[in-house]
């Protein structure tokens, strides 16, 4: 079956890699010349592990190509996906849907052979029923249907989410976008992988739902966090123990400085604006998005008083260990790492930084932070080293090489990377997260 994907960012090339990957033929469409010059070059636009080599592999085996010739792109394809960007709207919150809007206008004017027009990006419940009608008014002389079919994937492991999915949910009222959607994830079926029709607003919800509540769970285990520390206990062994609970769940329990990356924040955000529409209010959300944002300036004045308070802070030189959202990618995006650098300079705190995928995208959103190749180079004559971001390559760092480096052996840990006594030991003032 061919298969065309209009878009070719994070959701877009792994989706296109892995159909490929099936047995596919695949066509990645993006507007941008530059990304995919660089993509017919075997130049990833973003990190994620393992994916040039899929992509490499897919493109020497003539099942994945790139172009950004839309009208030649989609032709002959049975499915054509959009995977866009759905970034917050400046000024409301809203999913800005515009590039959807676009490419189903575009989809509409050029559609030659029948073919089911897929939202694979995140939308709002309704966004279906625009891309019909938008395809409707471009009256295309073939058959057509829309369908939903939302992304499950995390960043770090992308690829083994889509080829080992927890559930394929595609929201359609067709039969024959059923029968399409079915041939195109049938590889997927002879591995048992659970699949999901159901209709085209319950599969745009879904989506929504599932990020609000795994954003949910962050923010309760963090509020304990702060309580663990009041009142003496142990965040880890809480969430160890709500977590064995087969009702709970042990995921998404650990305790940090808040989520970010691209899809909790702005999908909280669209999911209120959705219930401010109908007049549905989602208390819960709103506190979730409320208590968040507030977190992560409040993990920078957690360093500022491991420094002493605000007085002492000043002049003081911290590093941060980490600075994208989570590991094992380069996403910044409203990470949490840019609120607590904002803070510490607020607090005439010198920053510098170490990151292992993620300093390019950080310099511009980090102006005063001086990045450098490495933790120890970030550690050398600070007053406090700071885990941000647990990356692997934190989790063995070498205590006695910073406390040489360092002016003050001063650890402090968002991530509860380390136990207290192993790092105490070394000579060190250790803070972290939810313990004493």
């Amino acid at each position: 079956m061919k298969i065309a994907m209009v878009g070719s960012g994070y959701v877009g090339l792994v989706s296109g890699a892995c159909f490929a990957d099936f047995g596919h033929e695949v066509v990645c469409i993006d507007k941008d010349p530059a990304k995919i010059d660089s993509l017919n070059k075997g130049i990833m636009p973003i990190f994620e592990p393992g994916l040039a080599e899929l992509v490499a592999s897919n493109v020497k085996a003539g099942r994945l190509s790139f172009t950004t010739d839309l009208p030649q792109g989609i032709r002959d394809a049975s499915a054509i996906f959009i995977a866009v960007g759905t970034p917050s709207r400046r000024g409301d919150g809203h999913a800005d849907l515009s590039y959807v809007h676009a490419v189903a206008e575009e989809v509409g004017r050029h559609l030659a052979n029948d073919a089911v027009i897929v939202t694979k990006s995140t939308v709002p419940v309704g966004t279906g029923d625009e891309v019909e009608r938008i395809l409707a008014a471009a009256n295309p002389p073939v058959r057509f249907a829309v369908a939903s079919n939302p992304e499950f994937l995390r960043e770090g492991a992308a690829i083994g989410d889509f080829k080992h999915p927890d559930r394929i949910v595609i929201g359609t009222d067709s039969d024959w976008a059923r029968e399409v959607m079915s041939e195109v994830y049938r590889p997927l079926f002879l591995n048992r992988s659970p699949i999901l029709f159901t209709s085209r607003r319950s599969s745009e919800l879904i989506k929504y739902a599932a990020n609000a509540f795994l954003a949910v769970k962050i923010t309760f285990i963090n509020e304990m966090a702060d309580l663990c520390e009041k009142v003496g206990a142990d965040v880890q062994d809480v969430s160890r123990g709500i977590g064995m609970d087969g009702r709970i769940g042990p995921k998404f329990l650990h305790a940090g400085p808040g989520y970010g990356g691209s899809c909790f924040p702005k999908d909280t955000l669209a999911l209120l604006k959705t219930s401010e529409d109908y007049d549905s209010p989602l208390r819960i959300v709103e506190a979730v998005v409320k208590v968040n944002d507030s977190r992560k300036r409040a993990m920078g004045r957690k360093v500022v008083e491991a420094l002493g308070g605000a007085d002492a802070a000043r002049g003081k030189k911290v590093a941060l260990l980490g600075l994208t959202f989570k590991p094992n990618t380069d996403d910044m995006r409203d990470a949490p790492s840019i609120a607590i650098a904002q803070t510490l300079a607020d607090a005439g705190v010198e920053v510098t930084a170490h990151d292992p995928e993620g300093m390019e995208l950080a310099r511009p959103l980090m102006p005063g932070v001086a990045m450098k190749a490495s933790a120890y180079e970030a550690a050398e004559g600070t007053d406090a080293v700071v885990i941000v971001t647990e990356w692997d390559a934190f989790r063995a760092l070498d205590f006695k090489r910073i406390k040489g480096l360092a002016r003050q052996p001063v650890l402090v840990d968002l991530r509860n990377v380390y136990e207290p006594e192993e790092v105490r030991a070394q000579g060190f003032t250790y803070v972290s997260v939810g313990r004493q």
